[in-house]
Protein backbone atom coordinates (compact mmCIF):
# COMPACT_ATOMS: atom_id res chain seq x y z
CA UNK A 1 0.00 0.00 0.00
CA UNK A 2 1.26 3.46 -0.89
CA UNK A 3 2.33 5.62 2.01
CA UNK A 4 2.36 8.93 0.14
CA UNK A 5 -0.43 11.06 -1.30
CA UNK A 6 1.35 11.09 -4.65
CA UNK A 7 1.09 7.33 -5.05
CA UNK A 8 -2.29 6.80 -3.41
CA UNK A 9 -5.23 5.92 -5.64
CA UNK A 10 -7.53 8.76 -6.66
CA UNK A 11 -11.04 8.28 -7.97
CA UNK A 12 -13.55 10.49 -9.77
CA UNK A 13 -16.88 8.92 -10.67
CA UNK A 14 -16.05 5.32 -11.63
CA UNK A 15 -12.56 6.08 -12.95
CA UNK A 16 -9.75 5.17 -10.57
CA UNK A 17 -6.18 6.43 -11.05
CA UNK A 18 -3.36 4.37 -9.56
CA UNK A 19 -1.63 7.59 -8.48
CA UNK A 20 -2.05 11.37 -8.65
CA UNK A 21 0.51 11.98 -11.40
CA UNK A 22 -0.91 13.26 -14.67
CA UNK A 23 0.89 13.59 -17.99
CA UNK A 24 -0.43 16.96 -19.09
CA UNK A 25 -1.66 17.53 -22.66
CA UNK A 26 1.45 18.46 -24.67
CA UNK A 27 1.29 19.62 -28.28
CA UNK A 28 3.46 17.58 -30.62
CA UNK A 29 2.81 19.35 -33.96
CA UNK A 30 3.20 15.98 -35.65
CA UNK A 31 -0.31 15.35 -37.00
CA UNK A 32 -0.98 14.47 -40.64
CA UNK A 33 -3.94 16.54 -41.93
CA UNK A 34 -5.48 16.23 -38.48
CA UNK A 35 -4.78 12.52 -38.06
CA UNK A 36 -2.50 11.08 -35.36
CA UNK A 37 0.63 9.24 -36.43
CA UNK A 38 2.95 6.62 -34.98
CA UNK A 39 4.72 9.47 -33.21
CA UNK A 40 1.67 10.01 -31.03
CA UNK A 41 1.40 6.29 -30.32
CA UNK A 42 5.05 6.18 -29.25
CA UNK A 43 5.00 9.37 -27.22
CA UNK A 44 1.83 8.63 -25.25
CA UNK A 45 2.79 4.99 -24.82
CA UNK A 46 6.10 5.85 -23.19
CA UNK A 47 4.38 8.27 -20.79
CA UNK A 48 2.01 5.50 -19.74
CA UNK A 49 4.87 3.04 -19.45
CA UNK A 50 6.74 5.52 -17.26
CA UNK A 51 4.16 5.25 -14.49
CA UNK A 52 1.80 8.23 -14.73
CA UNK A 53 -1.69 7.47 -13.44
CA UNK A 54 -3.44 9.51 -16.14
CA UNK A 55 -2.01 10.27 -19.59
CA UNK A 56 -3.63 13.05 -21.60
CA UNK A 57 -3.49 13.28 -25.33
CA UNK A 58 -2.63 16.75 -26.57
CA UNK A 59 -5.36 19.29 -27.27
CA UNK A 60 -7.43 17.61 -29.96
CA UNK A 61 -9.37 19.86 -32.32
CA UNK A 62 -13.16 19.62 -32.67
CA UNK A 63 -13.42 21.10 -36.20
CA UNK A 64 -10.90 21.67 -39.03
CA UNK A 65 -10.79 25.47 -38.82
CA UNK A 66 -10.16 25.20 -35.09
CA UNK A 67 -6.59 24.06 -35.60
CA UNK A 68 -3.81 26.17 -34.17
CA UNK A 69 -1.14 24.78 -36.53
CA UNK A 70 -0.96 22.44 -39.50
CA UNK A 71 0.46 19.77 -37.19
CA UNK A 72 -2.52 19.74 -34.81
CA UNK A 73 -4.57 16.58 -34.51
CA UNK A 74 -8.35 16.52 -34.53
CA UNK A 75 -11.33 14.31 -33.93
CA UNK A 76 -13.85 15.84 -36.31
CA UNK A 77 -14.55 12.73 -38.39
CA UNK A 78 -15.81 9.26 -37.47
CA UNK A 79 -13.01 7.77 -39.59
CA UNK A 80 -10.56 9.01 -36.96
CA UNK A 81 -12.06 6.90 -34.15
CA UNK A 82 -10.07 3.70 -34.86
CA UNK A 83 -6.82 5.67 -34.98
CA UNK A 84 -7.44 6.99 -31.49
CA UNK A 85 -8.74 3.66 -30.21
CA UNK A 86 -5.29 2.24 -31.01
CA UNK A 87 -3.66 4.91 -28.84
CA UNK A 88 -6.18 4.37 -26.04
CA UNK A 89 -5.45 0.65 -26.06
CA UNK A 90 -1.69 1.18 -25.74
CA UNK A 91 -2.04 3.66 -22.86
CA UNK A 92 -4.35 1.32 -20.99
CA UNK A 93 -2.17 -1.74 -21.63
CA UNK A 94 0.71 0.13 -19.99
CA UNK A 95 -1.21 0.77 -16.79
CA UNK A 96 -2.45 4.34 -17.22
CA UNK A 97 -5.88 5.86 -17.68
CA UNK A 98 -6.27 7.44 -21.16
CA UNK A 99 -7.48 11.04 -21.33
CA UNK A 100 -8.22 13.46 -24.16
CA UNK A 101 -8.35 17.25 -24.19
CA UNK A 102 -10.79 18.87 -26.64
CA UNK A 103 -10.30 22.39 -27.94
CA UNK A 104 -10.70 24.99 -30.67
CA UNK A 105 -7.94 27.56 -31.18
CA UNK A 106 -10.24 30.44 -32.13
CA UNK A 107 -8.31 33.57 -33.07
CA UNK A 108 -5.06 31.78 -32.21
CA UNK A 109 -5.54 29.57 -35.24
CA UNK A 110 -3.55 29.29 -38.48
CA UNK A 111 -0.21 29.78 -36.77
CA UNK A 112 3.31 28.46 -37.14
CA UNK A 113 4.19 26.32 -34.14
CA UNK A 114 6.36 27.92 -31.48
CA UNK A 115 8.92 25.18 -32.07
CA UNK A 116 9.14 26.31 -35.70
CA UNK A 117 9.50 29.99 -34.91
CA UNK A 118 5.90 31.05 -34.31
CA UNK A 119 3.95 33.77 -36.06
CA UNK A 120 0.98 33.72 -38.44
CA UNK A 121 0.82 31.28 -41.32
CA UNK A 122 1.07 33.08 -44.69
CA UNK A 123 1.36 32.23 -48.39
CA UNK A 124 5.13 32.35 -48.02
CA UNK A 125 5.04 29.13 -46.00
CA UNK A 126 3.77 27.17 -48.98
CA UNK A 127 0.97 25.32 -47.16
CA UNK A 128 -1.79 24.21 -49.54
CA UNK A 129 -5.23 25.48 -48.65
CA UNK A 130 -4.06 28.00 -46.09
CA UNK A 131 -6.37 30.70 -47.48
CA UNK A 132 -9.43 28.47 -46.99
CA UNK A 133 -8.43 27.98 -43.36
CA UNK A 134 -10.57 30.72 -41.89
CA UNK A 135 -9.80 32.04 -38.42
CA UNK A 136 -12.90 32.81 -36.36
CA UNK A 137 -13.58 34.22 -32.90
CA UNK A 138 -16.41 35.72 -30.85
CA UNK A 139 -15.38 39.20 -32.04
CA UNK A 140 -13.16 40.56 -34.80
CA UNK A 141 -10.38 41.43 -32.35
CA UNK A 142 -6.90 40.18 -33.20
CA UNK A 143 -4.60 38.23 -30.94
CA UNK A 144 -1.54 40.47 -30.49
CA UNK A 145 0.74 40.15 -33.53
CA UNK A 146 -1.77 38.23 -35.67
CA UNK A 147 -4.40 39.14 -38.29
CA UNK A 148 -7.91 39.84 -37.04
CA UNK A 149 -10.34 36.91 -37.10
CA UNK A 150 -13.85 36.93 -38.54
CA UNK A 151 -16.61 37.36 -35.98
CA UNK A 152 -18.77 34.27 -35.65
CA UNK A 153 -22.41 34.41 -36.64
CA UNK A 154 -24.84 33.23 -33.99
CA UNK A 155 -25.75 30.19 -36.08
CA UNK A 156 -22.06 29.28 -36.29
CA UNK A 157 -21.75 29.38 -32.51
CA UNK A 158 -24.56 26.86 -32.22
CA UNK A 159 -22.85 24.71 -34.85
CA UNK A 160 -19.59 24.84 -32.88
CA UNK A 161 -21.39 23.59 -29.77
CA UNK A 162 -22.56 20.67 -31.89
CA UNK A 163 -18.94 20.10 -32.99
CA UNK A 164 -17.85 19.77 -29.37
CA UNK A 165 -20.65 17.34 -28.65
CA UNK A 166 -19.80 15.23 -31.71
CA UNK A 167 -16.11 15.24 -30.77
CA UNK A 168 -16.96 14.05 -27.24
CA UNK A 169 -19.12 11.27 -28.66
CA UNK A 170 -16.20 10.13 -30.85
CA UNK A 171 -13.81 10.30 -27.90
CA UNK A 172 -16.15 8.07 -25.92
CA UNK A 173 -16.35 5.64 -28.84
CA UNK A 174 -12.53 5.53 -28.98
CA UNK A 175 -12.48 4.54 -25.31
CA UNK A 176 -11.01 7.53 -23.45
CA UNK A 177 -11.84 7.56 -19.74
CA UNK A 178 -11.30 11.25 -18.95
CA UNK A 179 -12.20 14.28 -21.05
CA UNK A 180 -10.71 17.73 -20.50
CA UNK A 181 -12.43 20.81 -21.99
CA UNK A 182 -9.83 23.45 -22.83
CA UNK A 183 -11.26 26.82 -21.81
CA UNK A 184 -7.92 28.54 -21.13
CA UNK A 185 -4.83 30.09 -22.74
CA UNK A 186 -6.61 32.50 -25.06
CA UNK A 187 -8.29 29.83 -27.18
CA UNK A 188 -11.89 29.99 -28.35
CA UNK A 189 -13.80 29.30 -25.13
CA UNK A 190 -11.51 31.63 -23.19
CA UNK A 191 -12.10 34.27 -25.87
CA UNK A 192 -15.83 34.07 -25.17
CA UNK A 193 -15.26 34.33 -21.41
CA UNK A 194 -13.06 37.42 -21.51
CA UNK A 195 -14.48 40.91 -22.03
CA UNK A 196 -11.11 41.79 -23.58
CA UNK A 197 -11.79 39.50 -26.56
CA UNK A 198 -15.59 39.33 -26.54
CA UNK A 199 -17.42 42.56 -27.31
CA UNK A 200 -20.53 40.92 -28.77
CA UNK A 201 -23.88 42.59 -28.18
CA UNK A 202 -26.05 39.48 -28.48
CA UNK A 203 -26.72 36.82 -25.84
CA UNK A 204 -23.15 35.49 -26.13
CA UNK A 205 -21.54 38.76 -25.05
CA UNK A 206 -21.82 41.61 -22.61
CA UNK A 207 -22.78 40.33 -19.15
CA UNK A 208 -20.81 37.72 -17.24
CA UNK A 209 -23.61 35.21 -17.67
CA UNK A 210 -23.79 35.83 -21.41
CA UNK A 211 -20.05 35.37 -21.81
CA UNK A 212 -20.35 32.03 -19.96
CA UNK A 213 -23.16 30.85 -22.24
CA UNK A 214 -20.93 29.20 -24.89
CA UNK A 215 -19.02 27.22 -22.25
CA UNK A 216 -22.21 26.27 -20.41
CA UNK A 217 -23.81 24.95 -23.60
CA UNK A 218 -20.68 22.95 -24.41
CA UNK A 219 -20.51 21.43 -20.93
CA UNK A 220 -24.19 20.53 -20.94
CA UNK A 221 -23.96 19.01 -24.40
CA UNK A 222 -20.75 17.10 -23.74
CA UNK A 223 -22.00 15.78 -20.41
CA UNK A 224 -25.13 14.47 -22.14
CA UNK A 225 -23.11 12.25 -24.50
CA UNK A 226 -20.09 11.49 -22.32
CA UNK A 227 -20.58 8.36 -20.16
CA UNK A 228 -22.01 9.21 -16.74
CA UNK A 229 -19.40 6.92 -15.18
CA UNK A 230 -16.51 9.01 -16.53
CA UNK A 231 -15.27 12.43 -15.33
CA UNK A 232 -14.94 15.69 -17.23
CA UNK A 233 -12.17 18.18 -16.40
CA UNK A 234 -12.18 21.88 -17.26
CA UNK A 235 -8.93 23.73 -17.93
CA UNK A 236 -9.12 27.40 -16.93
CA UNK A 237 -6.78 30.34 -16.98
CA UNK A 238 -7.67 31.18 -13.39
CA UNK A 239 -6.15 34.62 -14.00
CA UNK A 240 -5.41 35.87 -17.51
CA UNK A 241 -3.72 39.25 -17.19
CA UNK A 242 -6.39 41.19 -19.11
CA UNK A 243 -9.03 41.56 -16.43
CA UNK A 244 -10.03 38.01 -15.51
CA UNK A 245 -9.21 37.38 -11.86
CA UNK A 246 -9.48 34.55 -9.33
CA UNK A 247 -12.85 35.88 -8.20
CA UNK A 248 -14.18 35.49 -11.75
CA UNK A 249 -12.94 31.91 -11.89
CA UNK A 250 -14.55 31.10 -8.55
CA UNK A 251 -17.83 32.53 -9.81
CA UNK A 252 -17.51 30.56 -13.06
CA UNK A 253 -16.77 27.27 -11.30
CA UNK A 254 -19.74 27.66 -8.98
CA UNK A 255 -21.95 28.21 -12.04
CA UNK A 256 -20.44 25.58 -14.38
CA UNK A 257 -19.37 22.68 -12.12
CA UNK A 258 -22.96 21.64 -11.31
CA UNK A 259 -23.50 21.04 -15.04
CA UNK A 260 -21.16 18.07 -14.88
CA UNK A 261 -17.56 19.17 -14.29
CA UNK A 262 -15.60 16.98 -11.87
CA UNK A 263 -12.24 18.75 -11.62
CA UNK A 264 -10.79 22.16 -12.49
CA UNK A 265 -7.45 22.03 -14.29
CA UNK A 266 -5.88 25.29 -13.08
CA UNK A 267 -3.53 27.28 -15.29
CA UNK A 268 -3.11 30.97 -16.18
CA UNK A 269 -2.44 33.46 -18.94
CA UNK A 270 -2.60 32.95 -22.68
CA UNK A 271 -4.41 36.06 -23.79
CA UNK A 272 -1.29 38.15 -24.26
CA UNK A 273 1.33 35.72 -22.99
CA UNK A 274 2.36 34.58 -19.55
CA UNK A 275 0.87 36.28 -16.50
CA UNK A 276 2.89 34.64 -13.75
CA UNK A 277 6.65 34.38 -14.06
CA UNK A 278 7.76 30.77 -14.17
CA UNK A 279 10.71 31.39 -11.90
CA UNK A 280 9.71 29.37 -8.85
CA UNK A 281 8.67 25.74 -8.55
CA UNK A 282 4.91 25.20 -8.53
CA UNK A 283 4.27 28.84 -9.39
CA UNK A 284 0.59 28.22 -10.22
CA UNK A 285 -0.26 25.87 -7.34
CA UNK A 286 -1.81 28.70 -5.32
CA UNK A 287 -4.43 29.10 -8.07
CA UNK A 288 -5.50 25.48 -7.65
CA UNK A 289 -5.57 25.94 -3.88
CA UNK A 290 -7.80 29.03 -4.14
CA UNK A 291 -10.32 27.38 -6.47
CA UNK A 292 -10.43 24.22 -4.35
CA UNK A 293 -10.89 26.19 -1.12
CA UNK A 294 -13.55 28.58 -2.44
CA UNK A 295 -15.64 26.12 -4.45
CA UNK A 296 -15.09 22.68 -2.94
CA UNK A 297 -14.45 21.30 -6.42
CA UNK A 298 -11.35 19.09 -6.88
CA UNK A 299 -8.45 20.76 -8.69
CA UNK A 300 -5.14 20.00 -10.33
CA UNK A 301 -1.93 22.00 -10.16
CA UNK A 302 0.40 22.52 -13.11
CA UNK A 303 3.54 24.55 -13.77
CA UNK A 304 7.16 23.81 -12.85
CA UNK A 305 6.34 20.75 -10.80
CA UNK A 306 9.64 18.93 -11.07
CA UNK A 307 10.55 17.26 -7.78
CA UNK A 308 8.97 14.32 -5.99
CA UNK A 309 8.79 15.96 -2.55
CA UNK A 310 7.43 19.15 -4.10
CA UNK A 311 4.59 17.21 -5.75
CA UNK A 312 3.88 15.35 -2.52
CA UNK A 313 3.77 18.62 -0.57
CA UNK A 314 1.27 20.16 -3.00
CA UNK A 315 -1.08 17.23 -2.50
CA UNK A 316 -0.54 16.83 1.23
CA UNK A 317 -1.14 20.55 1.89
CA UNK A 318 -4.50 20.35 0.15
CA UNK A 319 -3.54 22.75 -2.61
CA UNK A 320 -4.67 20.28 -5.28
CA UNK A 321 -5.88 16.74 -5.81
CA UNK A 322 -3.72 15.96 -8.85
CA UNK A 323 -0.40 17.23 -10.18
CA UNK A 324 0.06 17.75 -13.91
CA UNK A 325 3.58 17.39 -15.29
CA UNK A 326 4.63 18.38 -18.80
CA UNK A 327 8.21 19.39 -19.53
CA UNK A 328 9.56 17.31 -16.68
CA UNK A 329 8.05 14.25 -18.36
CA UNK A 330 9.65 15.28 -21.65
CA UNK A 331 12.96 15.35 -19.79
CA UNK A 332 12.26 12.08 -18.01
CA UNK A 333 9.20 10.01 -19.04
CA UNK A 334 10.05 7.70 -16.12
CA UNK A 335 9.72 10.47 -13.55
CA UNK A 336 7.01 8.58 -11.61
CA UNK A 337 9.30 5.56 -11.18
CA UNK A 338 12.07 7.83 -9.92
CA UNK A 339 9.70 9.74 -7.64
CA UNK A 340 8.53 6.56 -5.92
CA UNK A 341 12.14 5.70 -5.07
CA UNK A 342 13.01 9.18 -3.84
CA UNK A 343 9.96 9.30 -1.59
CA UNK A 344 10.64 5.79 -0.31
CA UNK A 345 7.09 4.82 -1.14
CA UNK A 346 6.07 1.20 -0.67
CA UNK A 347 4.67 1.20 -4.22
CA UNK A 348 8.31 0.87 -5.24
CA UNK A 349 9.01 -0.18 -8.80
CA UNK A 350 5.47 -1.43 -9.31
CA UNK A 351 4.63 2.04 -10.64
CA UNK A 352 6.39 0.82 -13.80
CA UNK A 353 4.88 -1.82 -16.02
CA UNK A 354 5.02 -5.33 -14.57
CA UNK A 355 8.05 -6.59 -16.49
CA UNK A 356 10.14 -3.45 -16.02
CA UNK A 357 9.18 -3.32 -12.35
CA UNK A 358 10.26 -6.91 -11.87
CA UNK A 359 13.75 -6.38 -13.24
CA UNK A 360 14.32 -3.07 -11.48
CA UNK A 361 13.19 -4.53 -8.18
CA UNK A 362 15.32 -7.62 -8.73
CA UNK A 363 18.41 -5.47 -9.18
CA UNK A 364 17.93 -3.75 -5.83
CA UNK A 365 17.09 -7.06 -4.16
CA UNK A 366 20.35 -8.58 -5.37
CA UNK A 367 22.33 -5.44 -4.64
CA UNK A 368 20.51 -3.39 -1.95
CA UNK A 369 23.09 -0.60 -1.93
CA UNK A 370 22.92 -0.06 -5.67
CA UNK A 371 22.86 3.66 -6.48
CA UNK A 372 23.51 4.45 -10.17
CA UNK A 373 24.62 8.01 -9.38
CA UNK A 374 27.51 6.76 -7.23
CA UNK A 375 29.27 5.13 -10.18
CA UNK A 376 31.61 7.55 -11.88
CA UNK A 377 33.83 5.36 -14.06
CA UNK A 378 33.32 2.17 -16.05
CA UNK A 379 35.86 0.40 -13.83
CA UNK A 380 33.58 0.83 -10.85
CA UNK A 381 30.62 -0.89 -12.50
Amino acid sequence: MAKTKLFSEFQLRDVKLKNSIVASPMWQYRGDTGHPTDWHLMNLGRLADGGAGLVFQEGTIVSPNGRGTVGDIGIWDDEMIPEYARIVSLIRENGAVPGIQLMHAGRKGRMISAADGGGPLTAEHGIDGWEEWEVVAPSALAHPGYPPPRELERSEILSLVDDWIAAARRAAAAGYDVLDIHAAHGYLIHEFLSSASNIRTDDYGGSFENRLRFLAEIVEGVRAVWPASKPIFLRLSVIDGVGWEIEDSVKLVKRIAPLGIDLIDCSSGGMTGAVLTASVYGYQAHLAEAIRRETGVPTSAVGLIAHAQQAEDILRSGSADLVFLARELIYNPNWPIDAAQKLGDDVGYSVANRRAGYFLDRRTTVMPDFRPSTFTTPDEI
